[in-house]
């Protein structure tokens, strides 16, 4: 693998486990060092990924690459502010930005019940829009600003397939998911004369441990190797598109959104 990101630094948020993680061992294997990011120490250890992002941090520097950890809620402008004066202390400022953290997490910390449009609790809304919008927000302003201010950096933000088709269930994540879409493309055309760049990767379902241990999963869609695309994507795949609008192989992409969902959006039924 070529070392494409050497000298890059990345902070990919909600990275602890799951997809984000996958990202962050991608940019790292690309040569990048990296910042990793979860809400506490020990999340990693909720679906059996890692005992704490001290174990993570040491599994990811197996690359080469120098990697630290920073922890809290992406909601809260003080803790995204800290986040960055931890980051720079330990490997300097951030090139590029891959916003992962959010969820269709309701204020208990599991999916809200009920979760269509009407039905939802309001205290469940709440926490769905802090974790999916504002901390994307907040996330952005706070890392996005010395990028502009340098003249260059590139930012990933992760939506959702469910962003671009109608959803009953999971609604309002939905809804949020798509905003995040549309900030982005704004956030592209803000930065355009800057040279940073802006993009999106809006996954299919995936096969992270945090999927498998809280959704009844389709076995039909479990094996990658087969020949149909209508399966769950392996972390991996989603990775590919975020390290590629990170790299030079796209330096002339911006403000778009890639569906990562091996065509699900096209039938969503």
């Amino acid at each position: 693998m070529t070392k494409e990101l050497d000298g890059k630094i990345a902070f990919v948020t909600g990275s602890g486990r799951g997809l984000g993680r996958t990202m962050a061992e991608r940019l790292a294997g690309l040569g990048a060092d990296v910042a990793i990011h979860d809400m506490d120490w020990t999340a990693p250890a909720k679906y059996g990924e890692a005992a704490d992002l001290g174990e993570v941090v040491k599994q990811m520097e197996v690359n080469g690459t120098r990697v630290t950890a920073v922890t809290g809620n992406i909601g809260d402008a003080d803790a995204v502010q800290k986040m960055r004066a931890d980051i720079e202390a330990n490997l300097g400022p951030v090139d590029i930005l891959v916003n992962c953290a959010g969820g269709d997490i309701g204020a208990a910390g599991g999916k809200p019940k009920p979760n269509n449009a009407l039905d939802i609790p309001l205290e469940d809304v709440q926490a769905l829009v802090n974790n999916n919008l504002i901390g994307t927000i907040i996330v952005s302003k706070t890392f996005i600003v010395p990028m502009r201010d340098r003249g260059s950096g590139v930012v990933v933000n992760l939506a959702s397939v469910a962003a671009h088709f109608g959803v009953s269930d999971g609604a309002i994540y939905a809804v949020l998911k798509a905003a995040v879409a549309h900030y982005t493309r704004c956030l592209a055309k803000e930065l355009r004369e800057s040279g940073v760049r802006v993009n999106t990767v809006s996954p299919g379902p995936s096969k992270t441990a945090r999927f498998e241990a809280t959704r009844t999963v389709d076995p039909r869609k479990i094996d990658s190797s087969q020949q149909s695309l209508d399966r769950y994507a392996e972390p991996d795949e989603i990775a590919d598109a975020v390290a590629f609008l990170a790299g030079p192989h796209s330096k002339f992409i911006n403000g778009q959104v890639i569906c990562v969902d091996g065509g699900l959006v096209l039938s969503p039924t």
